[in-house]
This record gives C-alpha cells, structure tokens and sequence, in this order.
C-alpha cells in the first residue's frame, strides 16, 4: 500500500497559476472578514440560499434529484422525505448542518468521517452506513456505445480503514505544525479520499462535505454563504477531468495531484468572488429597483426571478417581482414564457 506522507509535496516549487491562486483566496477571505464585521446580518439570508444550493447541487452530481419546491422544503426542514432520493437529500442537509453549526469541534479522525457518513444515510436503512466499504470498488466510464472502462481501482476494503487512518493523521501532523499551507494541503487531501474511495457508496458526496469542514477549520467560512457544492456541478466534467488526471500512478506514490489543486482552488477563488458581487448588491441605501437591476447586470444570457432573488437576499419575493416588472416595462429586460417556465434577459 502506498505511504501517506506530505514530505514528497512539502518542497516542491509550485507554479504561478497556484501561488496566485492561493493569494488571492487570502485577499479575498480577509474582505469578507471585513464585510462581516460591519453588516453581518445582511448576509444571513445567504446562509439559508447556499444551505439550499449545496443540499441540491451535491446530490445532483450523483444523479439524486427531487423537484425544485421539495429540494427547498427538505433543505429548510419544513418537510419529511417521500423517497429514497429524498431521504438521500435530507441526509446530506442534516450532515452539512452538523458542519456548519459544529465544525470548530469535529476532529478530521477515520471515526468522525464514519459518523458523517452514518449520518448522510440516516433517512435509509443502508446497513453500511458509517462502515467502510466490505467490496472492491472502481472508479468507471460508461460511453455512449454501452461499454465500460475501469479508469482506476481504488484501495482494496482491506487496506481502507488503515489509509484513512493514515491520511487524517498525515493532515493533522502537517496542518497542526503549520508546516504547509492549508489551501495546499486540503485538495490533497480531498485527492487522496477520493483515490481511496473508503465507501460502498457516497464518497463524492462525503468528499464536498469534508471540503466545506477542512476549509472552515482554516479559517475560511465562504461554503457558509456561497454553495461549494453548486459551483461543482457547474463545472462537473472539469472536476472528474481533474481528479482521473491525478490519480495516474497514485498507487506507486507517483501522482501529481497539481491539476486537481488547480481545480479545487478555482472553485474557492469562484465561490469568493459570488460572495463579493452579492455583499454588493446587499450593501448601502439604494432602492429594490436599483438593487434588481445591478443584479441582473451581473448575469450573462438567460435568467430566472429565482436567480435574481438569490443575488438580493435583502429583497423580499415581490420587491424582485416588482423591480423585474419594471425593467421589463422599461425595455431594458425581455420577458419570454409563461409561469414556471418565466426567463428574463438583458437588452442591449
């Protein structure tokens, strides 16, 4: 089995693309300090939206789905699964809620990714919930023509609980002694989860859970207003892209994780950046139309109202219904559909 040890990475030169990464994620996580600290109550509402957002999108990357009214309902807890997907859905909410509420007091130990595992399927009667995996498991491409391929076979159920082991204590050595930097050390350890893949079922999902926990126990609290989980989805091909190009020689000590560290820092750079555009739209007297109207500036092509709520969390459902209406009359906003099916875009 392979050795678990951060010494191969600790010297190595990084490139521009990540030292620039890793500045600028600090840069922006001190202004978000800043924005907290002089209206933290603008940004509650934020919390409630990304609760939603990362319940739905972290499932739907495993093709776990509900409609959108239920996927609300179940990530506000103001309803009870009907299905197993939502009984998967709501395992995920009450997990991610554990980690927003608690995470300054949850070890990154084998046992407590066990119980966040337990918890995830805590809807279900899946009787390997919080166990590691009893069979061989393989990370596999299904094409358009039916065939299969293995593109990697993960640790064997026999090695797992070890690695685990390891890896956790590895990551707390390292982090503990300051000896990396954390922004460094996180996707690696993501990778190496995920090339270990320590479960029958739901490692993607526990591996977003753990990134949103690793990140706040460094001091950066974005998944608590901007959903990880959403900006993922968006650039799904471009995540398994980034991890199948890490795994090569992985089993050897070989790998070089750097695409997946590229991958995983953009998606915190993205996630910073959304929470500074909405601060924007949140901050200072201006009125609901003026408010709509910036956030419409900031979407490309087709939007719903529901976009349009999640940019301005200090408006209210008829304050945005109200300031679209009114773009729409003012000809700088085409409405095109009819109900649920409504979309806005910008002219000119």
């Amino acid at each position: 089995m392979r050795e678990f040890n951060y010494s191969a990475i600790k010297g190595m030169k990084w490139d521009s693309d990540i030292l620039g990464l890793v500045a600028a994620i600090h840069r922006e996580a001190g202004k978000e300090e800043l924005c907290l600290k002089q209206q933290p109550e603008k940004l509650n509402k934020l919390v409630e939206i990304a609760k939603i957002q990362s319940t739905e999108s972290s499932n739907a990357i495993e093709g776990i789905v509900t409609t959108n009214t239920r996927i609300r309902q179940l990530a506000l807890e103001k309803t009870t699964p009907k299905s197993r997907a939502e009984e998967e859905i709501a395992g995920y909410r009450d997990a991610l809620k554990i980690i927003h509420d608690n995470f300054d007091v949850i070890p990154i130990t084998q046992n407590y990714i066990l119980q966040l595992h337990k918890v995830m399927y805590g809807h279900t009667n899946n009787p390997y919930a919080g166990r590691t995996k009893n069979v061989q498991n393989y990370i596999a491409a299904t094409y358009n023509d039916g065939r299969t391929e293995t593109l990697f076979t993960p640790l064997s159920p026999i090695e797992t609980p070890l690695a685990l082991d390891r890896i956790c204590e590895e990551y707390n050595r390292v982090v503990g002694n300051n000896e990396m930097e954390s922004l460094i050390v996180i996707p690696v350890f993501i990778h190496d989860f995920l090339c270990i893949h320590p479960f029958n079922d739901g490692n993607g999902r526990i591996s977003r859970l753990l990134t949103t926990l690793l990140l706040y126990r460094s001091g950066f609290s974005v998944g608590k207003y901007i959903s990880l989980e959403a900006k993922i989805a968006q650039n799904k091909d471009l995540y398994y892209e980034a991890l199948l190009r890490g795994q090569t020689g992985w089993h050897e000590g070989a790998d070089d994780a750097t695409p997946f560290i590229k991958y995983l820092l953009g998606i915190i750079l993205a996630a910073y950046k959304d929470l500074d555009d909405r601060f924007e739209l949140v901050q200072g007297n201006v009125s609901a139309l003026a408010t709509v109207r910036r956030a419409t500036m900031q979407k490309i092509g087709r939007f719903t109202k529901q976009d349009i709520m999640d940019l301005c969390p200090s408006l209210s459902i008829s304050s945005v219904e109200g300031g679209l209406r009114k773009l729409v009359a003012m000809k700088e906003l085409c409405r095109e559909g009819t109900g649920r099916a409504t979309k806005y875009y910008r002219i000119g």
